[in-house]
């Protein structure tokens, strides 16, 4: 398995043959890294030990065979995506489902075999209103506005891949199978570092790529946007909260409703001409304002992107309970632990003992510290409250 492993290890890192062999210090050639992926030779131990550090995985790693077998549902048809690109992201998305998968094994999760895999059939673009609608029922999600996608997505072994790519790169879907074809976990993956409206939509049209069956003679990024936005809006709702017929909107309706719906306002007025509440023509003209406002490119009042926190959650669980070793750990966190237990009794008498001059230095260097946790970290913002009442 080395030469498969390793190939996916190096295209997920992003290096070429050339950029891998000067990383290794020059101990091996391109060429025989070539080699070495086509399985023609077999590395030496101690080029085996130098290639595990240089792709921070141990060497036992290079010769696990692969458990699952990745399908990639779809590409966007107007992605501009270099072909090496492409396959970058999708050695990182096979790397990233491998271990998820692993981690529901170890806490005894159940897997993703109750995902509907491309098996909501619809006709027209308009029968994907009613899919939307029976996903949101399955999932018992009701039809009010959904706070989190991220959390929605994960909890249904779903899970959701920011990736650093490159600018050209929207979205795509992946499914994991098990040796025997069952279905153990899906992936929603979208680029890293955009607003939190856009994060949104992109995942919801990448769920719409994985559960819908279409026909050849629609337009796949037009259904799958359908679909984006009447999960994220449904109609029901948006004909409550908008009206079914408007001639006119403030801009500030339209703010209110973006945060309401966690949707920009450009997907919004589509939405609102796709229900037919306003006309082509207003919708136009409102195209033509956005230009006008400079808000094609950032809109105001951007929202936070959402943050997953399923595998943070299940690799320190994992950790805790000894099933994974500190070093897998930090592999797939891809940061550092914090793995200082509380100080006993008695160290904390001994603290207490020291000149109040050391005391301040360690609690200075202490703070520091967890500054820069909390600035790398910051999940804690989304538990803050609201503003404090004085009486």
């Amino acid at each position: 398995m080395i030469g498969q492993r390793l190939k996916q290890l190096r295209m997920s890192r992003g290096f070429s043959l050339d950029a891998l062999a000067a990383e290794l210090g020059g101990i091996v050639t391109k060429q025989a890294l070539s080699k070495y992926e086509q399985g023609k030779i077999r590395p030496s131990p101690v080029v085996l030990n130098k290639l595990a550090s240089t792709l921070g995985i141990k060497v036992s790693y290079l010769f696990k065979e692969p458990t699952i077998q990745v399908k990639f549902i779809a590409y966007r048809k107007v992605s501009r995506l270099p072909k090496k690109e492409q396959l970058r992201v999708e050695c990182l998305v096979k790397e990233a489902l491998e271990d998820r998968i692993r981690l529901q094994q170890l806490t005894n999760q159940a897997n993703g075999s109750h995902i509907p895999i491309q098996s909501m059939r619809v006709k027209t673009i308009e029968d994907v209103e009613a899919a939307a609608q029976k996903l949101r029922t399955q999932w018992e999600l009701g039809v009010d506005p959904i706070s989190s996608v991220t959390d929605i997505l994960e909890a249904h072994f779903i899970h959701v891949l920011p990736v650093n790519a490159d600018d050209k790169f929207d979205g795509i879907a992946a499914v994991a199978y098990s040796g025997n074809h069952h279905v153990m976990a899906a992936a929603v993956v979208t680029r890293g570092e955009i607003s939190g409206e856009r994060q949104r939509l992109n995942l919801t049209h990448e769920l719409g790529h994985l559960v819908l069956d279409m026909p050849k003679n629609l337009d796949e990024e037009k259904t799958a946007f359908r679909f984006g936005a009447a999960f994220l809006a449904p109609a029901e709702v948006v004909y409550r909260e908008v009206g079914t017929k408007r001639g006119f909107m403030q801009p500030e309706e339209l703010l209110l409703l973006k945060r309401y719906f966690g949707m920009s306002i450009q997907a919004l007025l589509y939405r609102l001409r796709d229900l037919g509440i306003i006309t082509e023509s207003h919708y136009k003209q409102w195209c033509m304002d956005i230009s006008r406002l400079s808000w094609r490119k950032q809109e105001p009042l951007e929202l936070k992107p959402e943050r997953a926190k399923w595998l943070r959650q299940k690799v320190l669980r994992a950790f805790a309970e000894g099933v994974i070793t500190l070093e897998d750990a930090e592999r797939m966190l891809g940061d550092k632990l914090n793995t200082k237990q509380p100080l006993s009794l008695i160290e904390r008498r001994a603290f207490m003992k020291l000149p109040t001059e050391e005391r301040r230095r360690i609690l200075v260097e202490q703070a520091g510290k967890m500054v820069a946790y909390y600035e790398q970290h910051r999940e804690w913002e989304e538990l803050q409250g609201g503003d404090v009442i004085e009486y």
